[in-house]
C-alpha cells in the first residue's frame, strides 16, 4: 500500500507545476506586451508643443502655450544676406495672422557661416530694435549635430529637411504637426496660402465646438 499511497501526490504535482509555469508565462507576456505599447504610444504621441525651450533670458518656455495655434518655426540670424528680407517678411506674417490663431518663433542659431554671433539678449534687442518684430525669439540654440535643440530636431525629424542655411521655416499645425517646410529664398507670397488655410481650420473647430 506504501507505494500506491506515494505514487498519488507525484501524479497530481507534475499538471499543478506546468499549469503554474503557463500561468507565470503569459503574465510575463502581457506585462512586456503592456510595457511596449505604452512605450509605443508615449513615442507616437510626441509633438512640436510637448517640448519645453528657453526664453532669451534662459527661462524656461513650455511650447504647449502655444497648442491650438499655427505657428511657423524659423532659425534667425543677424548677421546673413537673408536677414533684411526675411525680418521684415516674418514680422509681417505675424502682424496680419497673428497673435490668435498665429504665431512665428525664432531661435537664433549660429552653425551657418557663423551669422549669429551675439549673446540670445543682444540677438532679440537686434531684432526688435532693427524690425520691430513683436514675436517671440528665443535662446540662440544649435539645430544641427549631437548637441541639436530636442524641439528643433522634432522638426527636422518629422519633415525629413534639414536646414542648409539661415531662415528655413517650418509650419506647424495647432496639433504639433509638422505641415509644410520653405527655404529662406522663398517668397512670402508662398507661405501665406498655407497660414490661411490652418487659421481657417482653427476657426472652423471653434465654431463647430461652440
Amino acid at each position: 500500500m506504501d507505494p500506491l499511497s506515494t505514487s498519488y501526490p507525484l501524479k497530481y504535482s507534475v499538471p499543478k507545476a506546468r499549469v503554474f509555469v503557463v500561468f507565470l508565462s503569459m503574465v510575463l507576456c502581457t506585462t512586456i506586451l503592456c510595457l511596449l505599447q505604452l512605450k509605443f504610444f508615449k513615442h507616437k504621441s510626441k509633438d512640436f508643443y510637448s517640448f519645453e525651450v528657453k526664453d532669451s533670458r534662459g527661462r524656461t518656455v513650455s511650447l504647449e502655450k502655444y497648442r491650438g495655434k499655427a505657428t511657423l518655426v524659423v532659425n534667425v540670424a543677424s548677421y546673413c544676406q537673408y536677414t533684411d528680407k526675411n525680418y521684415i517678411a516674418l514680422q509681417e506674417l505675424h502682424r496680419e495672422f497673428g497673435p490668435s490663431h498665429f504665431t512665428v518663433l525664432a531661435f537664433p542659431c549660429n552653425q551657418f557661416g557663423e551669422s549669429e554671433p551675439g549673446s540670445s539678449q543682444e540677438i532679440e534687442s537686434f531684432a526688435k530694435g532693427n524690425y520691430g518684430v513683436t514675436f517671440p525669439v528665443f535662446r540662440k540654440i544649435k539645430i544641427l549635430g549631437s548637441e541639436a535643440d530636442p524641439a528643433f530636431k522634432f522638426l527636422i525629424d518629422s519633415s525629413k529637411k534639414e536646414p542648409r542655411w539661415n531662415f528655413w521655416k517650418y509650419l506647424v499645425s495647432p496639433e504639433g504637426k509638422v505641415v509644410k517646410f520653405w527655404r529662406p529664398e522663398e517668397p512670402i507670397e508662398s507661405i501665406k496660402p498655407e497660414v490661411t488655410s490652418l487659421i481657417r481650420q482653427i476657426i472652423m473647430k471653434k465654431r463647430e465646438d461652440l
